[in-house]
C-alpha cells in the first residue's frame, strides 16, 4: 500500500483541490495534516477556507514539525504543505536571528524526519510549492530559503512514485512509477 504522491506548483494552482480530489478516491475518511503555524489573521483566513472546503468525513491533524509522532498506517493522508513544514524548521521563534538553522542542518532534519514519517504503511499526497521559478531574490533569507525548499523538493521528488506539477488547475504528470 505504501505510495509517496508529490503535488508542486506555483501558488493557487489548484494543488490542494487536486490532492484532496485524490485522497477521497482512495478513501472515504482520509487525513488532512497540516504543517503551518498561524502568523496572522489573512493567513489564518486561508486556512479557514481550506477547512471549510473539507468535509467531516476528514480527519485534521495540526502538525508544525514532527509528523511521524502520528501513526497514520493504512490511511491516506494529505500533507499541506511541505513549503509550510520547511518554514518551521528554518525558522524558530524562539531564538534570535544568529542561532537560526544553518540551511544544511535544517535540510538534514527535514530528511530524517521524512523518511521517519513516511516509513509507516500508507499513502502519503505531498503538496509544495514551486517557490524557486519566479528569479531570484534579492533578500539573503529568502535566497537561503528558496535552496532549502528546492532541495527539499528534489528529495521528496525522488523518493515519490509520482509527482504531479499544477498549472492553472491543470495537472501535468510529471513521473508516475
Amino acid at each position: 500500500m505504501k505510495r509517496i504522491i508529490l503535488i508542486t506548483g506555483g501558488q493557487r494552482s489548484g494543488k490542494s483541490v487536486t490532492a484532496e480530489r485524490m485522497a477521497l478516491s482512495m478513501s472515504d475518511n482520509p487525513v488532512y495534516l497540516a504543517t503551518a503555524h498561524i502568523w496572522d489573521d489573512e493567513f489564518r483566513k486561508r486556512v479557514e477556507i481550506h477547512q471549510q472546503r473539507r468535509g467531516p468525513q476528514w480527519t485534521n491533524i495540526e502538525e508544525e514539525k514532527y509528523l511521524s509522532r502520528h501513526n497514520l498506517e493504512g490511511r491516506v493522508v494529505v500533507v499541506d504543505c511541505l513549503t509550510l513544514w520547511c518554514t518551521n524548521f528554518f525558522f524558530s521563534r524562539e531564538k534570535a536571528e544568529w542561532e537560526q538553522p544553518t540551511v544544511d542542518s535544517a535540510l538534514e532534519e527535514l530528511k530524517a524526519e521524512f523518511d521517519r514519517f513516511t516509513d509507516q504503511d500508507a499513502v502519503f499526497i505531498f503538496v509544495t510549492n514551486e517557490i524557486g521559478s519566479g528569479g531570484v531574490s534579492e533578500n539573503a533569507i529568502q535566497r537561503r530559503f528558496t535552496d532549502l525548499e528546492g532541495w527539499m523538493n528534489q528529495y521528496v521528488a525522488k523518493k515519490a512514485d509520482e509527482v504531479i506539477l499544477m498549472v492553472s488547475g491543470i495537472e501535468v504528470k510529471i513521473k508516475n512509477t
